[in-house]
């Protein structure tokens, strides 16, 4: 059956497997009722996402006239259909379920109403609300020979209104207008409760704005009134080449980005004809229309299921994590890495040891220089007051700033210019590559000597997603790694020929190539009839040599293990082939994000932490570091960190040889949940 098949799965078809497998977590009703509205809620903002950078990248492929199939035999139009028809399916079954929730949600006393059902004490109370708070900031936009169509704002909320005059004749063409839905205000409007209920009841303001739309138009009579929400490309399109600022030349994108082209356009279920063919026609969509029947838009889930008071009962019980206890028997963070590595896994530890060492190496008379790179920081980023502290305190503070990180560009530039008016070093990285290695380096003097300290992680540097994502941080002060981090961070900030890395795996210039002779050297153990292992462990695989390579590695008898989370363009278990390689994901509470690589070496375990996925941007577009874990007890954590997770019979799902997932089946019937179990993992750190 699978010889057919392409050898490869479409990138951009595995990621909306991708996005149904967070779907089916909306789905699963062992997860408690108000987490399932906030993965209900991700699959919306991973849409948008996917819709506004994919779907808009192969949509310019088709304007171009391109009819080339890419390596897994897809042409853009092709694809492009195929997409849509997947997307269009899963929007179906994400509104089916929303309705699912909203119900068990009312069991719980938690009412999503509509203005009908609202006694009068409580209309009047939204009548009162929209006249005094919402009516002020809406501006309605009508549409006619003196008054062109105005600029529809990407993902934001409007209302197509159709009116006539209160004179006018029946066959008179209607009038169009349009109002947005002011995301400035809470999406959902809050009503008081009802006398002896303990119901907590609310109104989408959108719904609320439709009740009182002809408050916006005296002397016409609105007849119709329809949301609907546009979503542009955004991806950006920057000659670093020819920029002299790359900063002012990332800025004056960010402001064209509001006028990208017209990708998909979501409409109300049942909108009126005329005000859906003016929507198509002023917007100049042809296709990707989504009649949606239900609220568009529901990534406002996530802020109203974390926004309840109390319900508790309806949450994943709360996780504190823990502070590493390595670093919290000493108020000497430099002693204790002199001494030993140490590894942090969060969310499970805490990631406040990452802000103490910077702001200890700020306080430090012996500190000389600190060198950072930052991807994605968070809005009140503590890390970046520490670096700015450290400047401020005479350190030489070198931070390489990504500028170009998707959807994070403005948030970066502010944070770039705060650090250089701190008496930063401020770095935008190199021409044509996105700094995405996430690594730290402390130089300290030491007895007439220097030591250089260094953490790198296979996460942002971001305290808010740390809680959120699975992440591993090493911090080390083994001097051959040190000596590597010096000479990476001279060649992002200065003139400096390629390197011959002792201990990092650096893309562009290496890493592939690094994990090309790790691979081989497996396959040529197993060629020699020993035992020979692989686990990698990463969000997306979809570079083509790298997956030939692992194709190579399996015939010659490597047992490979793959956890990926998302995409995944290897097609696994095809006899001949891929028989020895196994595919699992696992999409749970948290969202796993570790890269982290295993090689058995025939017997002499190696184990590798990454920035890194196996995409061909990250090995060969991006400046990214894998760092090997020379600890043995780190080792042996990490390794049990991934059997772990090839363990799990719960949120894991087997990529299987036709491109679906299907759930792991428990062998004796005993649950195991990973993301439960690895609570445990700090504790286990003082007893390997």
């Amino acid at each position: 059956m699978t010889k057919h098949l392409s050898p490869y799965v479409n990138r951009d078809l595995s990621w909306i497997e991708f996005n149904r497998r967070v779907l089916e977590e909306a789905q699963d009703t062992r997860n408690p009722l108000l987490e399932r509205a906030k993965f209900l809620s991700i699959v919306s903002s991973n849409l948008d996402e996917f819709m506004s950078v994919r779907v808009a990248g192969i949509q310019d492929q088709m304007r171009a006239g391109l009819t080339k199939t890419d390596f897994t035999g897809y042409t853009p139009a092709g694809l492009w259909k195929r997409l849509i028809k997947r997307a269009t399916s899963m929007v179906f079954e994400q509104y089916r379920t929303y309705r699912e929730v909203t119900r068990c949600l009312a069991k719980e006393g938690i009412c999503i109403r509509s203005l009908d059902e609202l006694n009068a004490s409580q209309q009047k109370s939204v009548s009162d609300y929209f006249h005094e708070i919402v009516f002020p900031v809406l501006t309605p936009m009508a549409v006619d020979q003196s008054r062109p169509f105005p600029l529809v704002h990407t993902k934001e909320l409007y209302l197509a209104v159709l009116l006539k005059r209160e004179d006018a004749e029946e066959e008179e063409e209607p009038l169009f207008a349009i109002v947005q839905v002011p995301s400035i205000l809470s999406r959902f409007v809050a009503v008081p409760g009802r006398v002896n209920s303990k119901k907590q009841e609310f109104v989408l303001l959108e719904e609320l704005i439709q009740q009182f739309i002809h408050t916006l138009f005296n002397g016409y009579e609105p007849f119709s009134v329809h949301p609907f929400r546009l979503t542009r490309n955004a991806d950006l399109t920057l000659n670093e080449e020819g920029a002299e600022d790359l900063l002012e030349e990332i800025e004056k994108e960010l402001r064209r980005r509001r006028w990208g082209i017209p990708v998909r356009l979501e409409v109300a279920k049942g909108m009126h004809p005329f005000a859906l063919q003016t929507l198509r026609e002023e917007l100049e969509i042809e296709d990707n229309l989504f009649e949606i029947d239900g609220p568009l838009d529901l990534s406002f889930l996530l802020r109203f299921a974390s926004n309840l008071a109390g319900y508790d009962n309806l949450r994943y019980e709360k996780l504190e994590p823990v502070y590493p206890r390595e670093f919290d028997e000493t108020d000497d963070m430099f002693e204790v890495i002199r001494q030993r590595d140490v590894l942090v896994y969060h969310p499970y530890e805490s990631f406040e040891p990452v802000n103490d060492f910077v702001l200890q190496a700020a306080y430090d008379p012996d500190v000389l220089a600190l060198k950072m790179t930052l991807y994605r920081v968070s809005g009140q980023s503590a890390l970046v007051q520490a670096l700015a502290k450290a400047a401020e305190s005479g350190k030489q503070v070198t931070v390489v700033v990504e500028l170009k990180a998707r959807f994070d560009e403005e948030r970066n530039i502010a944070w770039a210019r705060q650090l250089e008016k701190a008496g930063c070093h401020v770095v935008y990285g190199l021409v044509g590559l996105k700094t995405h290695a996430k690594i730290l380096l402390v130089v300290r003097r030491e007895q007439g000597t220097l030591r250089r300290y260094v953490h790198v992680g296979t996460g942002n540097y971001n305290d808010n997603t740390a809680t959120l994502y699975t992440d591993i941080g090493l911090f080390t002060s083994h001097p051959v790694i040190g000596g590597d981090a010096s000479a990476l961070f001279n060649e992002v900030t200065g003139y400096s020929s390629p390197y011959n890395w002792k201990a990092l795996g650096v893309a562009p210039t290496d890493l592939r190539e690094k994990l090309f002779r790790l691979i081989d050297h497996e396959k040529a153990i197993a060629q020699a009839g020993r035992k020979a292992h692989i686990i990698a462990k990463m969000n997306s695989l979809s570079n083509q040599d790298i997956i030939d390579k692992l194709y190579e590695a399996s015939q010659a008898g490597v047992k490979i293990e793959l956890i990926v989370r998302g995409v995944c363009c290897l097609r696994p278990g095809v006899v001949g082939r891929s028989e020895n390689i196994k595919v699992i994901s696992i999409v749970d509470r948290y969202l796993e994000h570790a890269r982290v690589m295993y090689f058995y070496n025939d017997g002499e375990e190696e184990v590798y932490l990454s920035s890194a996925d196996w995409m061909t941007r990250n090995l060969m577009k991006r400046i990214e570091l894998m760092c090997p874990v020379f600890d043995p007890g780190l080792r042996a954590i990490l390794i049990n960190m991934l059997k772990l997770n090839l363990e799990d019979n719960v949120k894991s799902r087997e990529l299987k040889p036709s491109g679906l997932y299907e759930p792991v089946v428990s062998k004796d019937d005993k649950p195991f949940r990973s993301q439960f179990e690895a609570k445990l993992i700090p504790l286990w750190k003082g007893e390997i």
